[in-house]
């Protein structure tokens, strides 16, 4: 049976969360996965469903970390005083962790926002595979979605002072911090989200799968149009579309079947 176990890895006088699943003993690592996590809420959000997968990849003979970024989950820190560079160098060093203890193809595991930072860990680590998960193509677009919800919310209590997008951005620009349904954003991870694109750097040749949860039968225009440009790169590219609700932002918590099996299935092909 797999297993599970929990540990602090220290990082300067602080430390980062992790949660390690294991094949069953005596079961030779055939990939090991670091979780690049996606942002803010949509992280506690898409838990369950991370956890649930882990599980699953590991009774396959998959070792799995995850591991909470700066002032995330019960990592060290405030979130308010991260940094987007804290978190790349987070799923590095998780990565770098999870490389020098098991000896099989690494892959780094990026959920919505955290594909943003899995490509810009790619910069610093070598990967075998890059499994994405609901991809966010632009954080710009994502960082503007993410500052509607204090816009709306604004509109919702009585008394509070209009707000939109773009005063939330210059507010953020001039090194203001903003308060977003509960979370304080500095403007360090405001400009580096804003900044972020799914770009690949040339080093990397490894596989990439990549799912997307879709009641359209087929994945996305933005998602479809990137695995375009990373095919006709020379790279190995499969997408799926599959169904199943939108957990990473339903109001309960949910979970997709067919993103899970259909995860474990890309894993276990063999390399092209």
């Amino acid at each position: 049976m797999a297993a599970a176990e929990t540990f602090l890895l220290p990082v300067g006088t602080g430390f980062r969360f992790c949660l390690l699943h294991r094949p069953p003993a005596g079961t030779p690592a055939r990939a090991a996965v670091v979780v690049a996590p996606p942002f803010a809420e949509e992280l506690n959000k898409s838990r369950r469903m991370i956890a649930l997968t882990a599980r699953q990849l590991a009774d396959e003979g998959c070792v799995v970390l995850e591991a909470d970024g700066h002032g995330c989950g019960d990592s060290s820190g405030d979130f308010a005083d991260a940094t987007w560079d804290d978190w790349i160098e987070d799923v590095v060093r998780a990565q770098r962790w999870l490389a020098e203890r098991f000896d099989a193809p690494q892959w780094i595991w990026g959920v919505r926002a955290g594909a943003l930072l899995a490509c810009a860990a790619l910069r610093e680590v070598a990967a075998a595979g890059l499994l994405l998960w609901q991809p966010i193509v632009s954080g710009r677009q994502h960082l503007a979605a993410f500052l509607r919800v204090a816009t709306a919310g604004a509109l919702l209590r009585e008394g509070a002072e209009p707000a939109s997008v773009k005063s939330l951005l210059a507010r953020l620009q001039s090194g203001e911090h903003v308060d977003v349904a509960g979370y304080s954003v500095a403007p360090a991870v405001a400009r580096g989200l804003d900044a972020a694109r799914v770009e690949l750097p040339a080093v990397f040749r490894g596989r990439i799968a990549c799912l997307e949860v879709t009641s359209a039968g087929a994945p996305t225009p933005a998602v479809v149009a990137a695995a375009d440009a990373w095919a006709r790169d020379g790279r190995v590219v499969a997408l799926r579309a599959v169904s199943g609700p939108s957990f990473w932002q339903t109001t309960e918590i949910e979970v997709a079947p067919d993103l899970i099996a259909a995860t474990a299935a890309m894993l276990r092909e063999p390399a092209a």
